[in-house]
C-alpha cells in the first residue's frame, strides 16, 4: 500500500481529530502556571477565530507564490539541461546498456527542453493577462546557464543522478499543478 504525502494519508479523520482537540482544549481547564494573572480560558469561538485568521494568512501567502512558482519551475528545468546532456554522453560509453535505455535518456533531455518552452509560453500568457508581472521576461536561457551542476553529476552514481532528477521532475509537476489551481480555481483542485 502506497502511503503518499502526509496530507493525503490523513484524510478527513485528521481534521475531525484536530477539531476534537480544539474543542477539548477549550472545555478543559487551561494549563496556567500558579499565579499567572494573564492566563485565561479560550472559548471555542476564540479558537476558531484564531485558526480562521491563520488559514487566511496561509491563503494570502500562497496567492503571492504564483510568480515565484513560475520562476522556480523554469529554474529547475534550466538547471537540469546541462547535467542531462553530460549524463547522456556518459551513458553512451556503456556498451552493456540496451539501445532503448539510451533512447529514453535522450528523450528525457528533449522533453525537458520542450517542457521549458511550454512553461515559458504559459508564463508569457500569464504576463499578458496581468496574472504575474513581467519580471520573468528574458529569464530563459541566459540566467539558466549559471545553474550548472555538471561537476556533481559527474561524481554522482547513475542511480543517484536518476533519483535526483525524478525528485525534481516530481517537484516541477507538483508546482505546475499548484500554479494551475491558484490561477484557475474553477478546476476545483
Amino acid at each position: 500500500m502506497a502511503l503518499g504525502r502526509p496530507a493525503e494519508r490523513a484524510g478527513p479523520g485528521a481534521a475531525l481529530a484536530l477539531l476534537w482537540l480544539l474543542v477539548r482544549a477549550a472545555a478543559s481547564p487551561a494549563m496556567c502556571p500558579p499565579g499567572d494573572a494573564g492566563c485565561r480560558f479560550l472559548s471555542v469561538a476564540d479558537l476558531f477565530d484564531r485558526v480562521i485568521r491563520h488559514s487566511g494568512r496561509i491563503h494570502s501567502l500562497s496567492t503571492d507564490l504564483r510568480e515565484e512558482l513560475a520562476y522556480l519551475i523554469l529554474k529547475l528545468l534550466q538547471a537540469w539541461k546541462e547535467p542531462l546532456s553530460h549524463f547522456n554522453q556518459h551513458i553512451e560509453n556503456f556498451q552493456e546498456l540496451p539501445g532503448e535505455s539510451l533512447s529514453k535518456a535522450k528523450q528525457i533531455s528533449s522533453m525537458v527542453h520542450e517542457l521549458e518552452t511550454g512553461v515559458e509560453k504559459v508564463t508569457e500568457k500569464m504576463q499578458s493577462m496581468g496574472i504575474i508581472s513581467n519580471s520573468l521576461h528574458g529569464m530563459a536561457s541566459s540566467e539558466g546557464a549559471g545553474l550548472s551542476i555538471s561537476n556533481e553529476a559527474n561524481v554522482m552514481s547513475d542511480s543517484d543522478f536518476i533519483h535526483c532528477f525524478r525528485r525534481d521532475s516530481n517537484k516541477v509537476q507538483s508546482y505546475l499543478k499548484i500554479l494551475k489551481c491558484r490561477i484557475m480555481p474553477e478546476n476545483s483542485c
